[in-house]
């Protein structure tokens, strides 16, 4: 008889083998291959906005950014296209969040930002700038053809912005997330916050400051020199032409660092023709919808948790065991792209199952293996949450890690508060029955109680367990939980009555809380 519980740890290391694999498959942000010489880029599938589905631009044939060799010979330096664009969410921020740090941990140099956005939620948008602050390299902002209210902001905290012919920018006033005014306590609060926000990241910039506060404050008068840019009473906006007039001595423009046709054209002007090539990513529908389950982290967690404590509370092995897997891997991989850790936490946490699959099959009751598999499963799941930039020391005494535990610790409580409920009360319905029992070791005669059952709180014993009065070995300490061997098959076990050593024979007497209760059957024999 094949062993239940050392096919139920083949599937399990089965499972997580294939979530890795869906995880490579599914990999970074795809870049759209660039054409080879001669050919026409305009062949290339168009990227696809995460909101609204509508194809982004993709790179204009011909254009010189877009060639294959540098012009002394080597292979072009690659610059990272990232789109913005339809509402400033969470999603927006999780693709642009991943693919910068994909350009750290690739070394490149340059990241543009394709803009097209009536603006979107604040929090999304400070993460975003933040995300932009942290980056190494240069960010560049393309306005094609609209930066409204939160597109405003992140182009301030670009390091060059840019603009189509036809490119308009400002109207960043906060509001409400339906779109009233905010109180105005509250208001002056978030005004002076933002407006501090924007120095700390403009310090260098000539007018960038002011400008983006007459974009946001009705009360401000942008005045330069002795010429009044906005009156006070309304908010500021600018076309691409306005925001290239120069001010001041020497002259600087107000805002912007050129207009192009392209993004293509750009590159060509600013970094030099056939010395770069152009990556413009896009994102799957797939991967829009995972973006969203990052949300539900803490939920996926404590189901997933429970899932595999009903797994391993029953033998052989079902959807249960598949279920708590698949969470798991779902929460490892929305945080990926997410734009948070890589799959390196994935590869630890299957390092910590096979830990315990060591202690399980081949160093029973040594305790350590288990003890450490534990650590390194909640360690990677900690990992898996939190926000780690490639190539960059990691503060552990902010807030990296504050959030990644406030998930876990929820997670740990919906499973906790989970299985008790399903040890005190679902046991006796006829629903749990059905649904664990019957598909894991068939049907539960519930009518007449095996012999010798019922002692100290024992329910009957499923049909298909081992019936009262078997015998075996114990294959863990039982303390008084662990595992025991009988017919070639083990089971979770409880001795009731003091502790059980492993090696030791036991004799079953019934069934409780999803595990066989067993004793000693050299006492039995003594006696």
């Amino acid at each position: 008889m094949v062993d239940g519980v050392r096919s139920k740890w083949i599937l399990i290391v089965a499972c997580l083998a294939l979530a890795i694999g869906l995880g490579v498959g599914a990999g970074p942000l795809r870049a759209e291959e660039p054409p080879s010489p001669g050919e026409s880029s305009s062949s290339a599938e168009p990227a696809a906005t995460p909101d609204s589905g509508e194809p982004a631009r993709a790179p204009d044939s011909g254009s010189p950014s877009q060639s294959a060799v540098a012009p002394d010979g080597g292979e072009p330096e690659p610059v990272y296209v990232l789109p913005v664009q339809g509402q400033i969410n969470k999603p927006i921020l999780y693709i642009l969040r991943r693919g910068l740090k994909e350009a750290e941990a690739n070394g490149v140099q340059t990241v543009i930002l394709d803009i097209d956005t009536p603006g979107g939620a604040l929090a999304a948008t400070l993460d975003i700038m933040e995300a932009i602050d942290r980056f190494s390299g240069e960010v560049y902002t393309f306005i094609d053809p609209e930066a409204i209210s939160a597109g405003a902001f992140i182009s301030i905290a670009t390091d060059e912005i840019f603009f189509s012919p036809r490119g308009i920018i400002g109207a960043a006033e906060a509001v409400s997330g339906s779109g009233q005014d905010i109180p105005e306590s509250m208001q002056r609060k978030l005004e002076s916050y933002l407006q501090a926000k924007v120095r700390s990241l403009t310090g260098e910039y000539r007018y960038r400051a002011q400008v983006m506060r007459a974009m946001s404050d009705p009360d401000y008068e942008l005045k330069i020199g002795d010429e009044v840019l906005k009156e006070k009473g309304e908010l500021l906006s600018l076309t691409a032409e306005e925001a290239m007039q120069t001010y001041g001595d020497p002259p600087e423009p107000l805002l912007g660092a050129g207009i192009y046709d392209s993004v293509d054209d750009l590159v060509a002007a600013e970094l030099g023709p056939g010395a770069f090539e152009v990556r413009v990513f896009e994102v799957s529908a797939a991967e829009s919808v995972a973006h969203y389950l990052n949300t539900l982290s803490p939920i996926l967690l404590g189901l997933g948790m429970l899932l595999l404590f009903i797994e391993f509370k029953t033998p052989g092995f079902g959807v249960f065991g598949i279920g708590g897997i698949a969470l798991l891997a779902v929460v490892f991989l929305s945080s990926h792209l997410a734009g948070l850790a890589g799959y390196e936490p994935l590869l630890v946490f299957v390092l910590g199952v096979l830990l315990i699959f060591l202690e399980v099959f081949l160093l029973p009751g040594l305790i350590f293996p288990s003890l450490l598999g534990g650590v390194l499963i909640l360690g990677s799941l900690i990992w898996g949450m939190a926000d780690i930039w490639p190539d960059q020391p990691i503060d552990f005494t902010g807030g990296t890690f504050t959030a990644p535990l406030l998930n876990l610790m929820l997670g740990v409580v919906i499973a906790v508060v989970g299985a008790v409920f399903l040890v005190r009360f679902l046991p006796k319905t006829w629903v749990w029955n059905r649904l664990v029992l019957q598909s894991a070791v068939g049907r539960v005669d519930t009518a007449t109680p095996p012999a010798g059952s019922g002692a100290n709180g024992e329910r009957p014993l499923p049909i298909g367990w081992p019936e009262v009065g078997a015998e075996g070995r114990a294959r863990t300490d039982l303390f008084p939980n662990g595992e025991v061997e009988i017919a070639g098959r083990r089971y979770q076990a409880k001795a009731p009555l003091g502790q059980i050593e492993h090696g030791t024979p036991v004799r079953v007497t019934g069934y409780q809380d999803f595990a066989l209760t067993v004793e000693s059957a050299r006492r039995g024999r003594e006696g």
